[in-house]
């Protein structure tokens, strides 16, 4: 059974950090991309932030470009969201995706609140 655990997620004030962490286990076969998504109240769930293992090539949402920095532990399965100068718009359920070459994962996503 494929289990994707997030963790890191909480509350801090404008121009603070959080570092998220997704951990899979019971993955079968070859890892194509892990990603981080986040889903505001009201808005459709939307991509943040791409690690492909072509390359070792990383993709970021323009509203986070320069902020975050997403990396992995390919030993562990596991993908990380470094967060910086977090903003109240970045205020969101933060989740983790990872697709294979036959399916994807989601992760039970982590809460992100940025407010003063």
């Amino acid at each position: 059974q494929v289990q994707l655990v997030e963790s890191g997620g909480g509350s801090v004030q404008p121009g603070g950090s959080l570092r998220l962490s997704c951990g899979g286990s019971g993955i079968i076969g070859s890892i194509d991309t892990m990603d981080w998504y986040r889903q505001a109240p009201g808005l459709e769930r939307e991509l943040v932030a791409r690690f492909s293992r072509i390359g070792a090539s990383t993709y970021y949402a323009n509203a986070v470009k320069g902020r975050f920095t997403i990396s992995r532990d390919s030993s562990k399965n596991t993908v990380y969201l470094q967060m910086n100068s977090l903003k109240p718009e970045d205020t969101a359920v933060y989740y983790c995706k990872v697709q294979t070459r036959s399916a994807y994962y989601w992760g039970q996503g982590t809460q992100v609140t940025v407010s003063s």
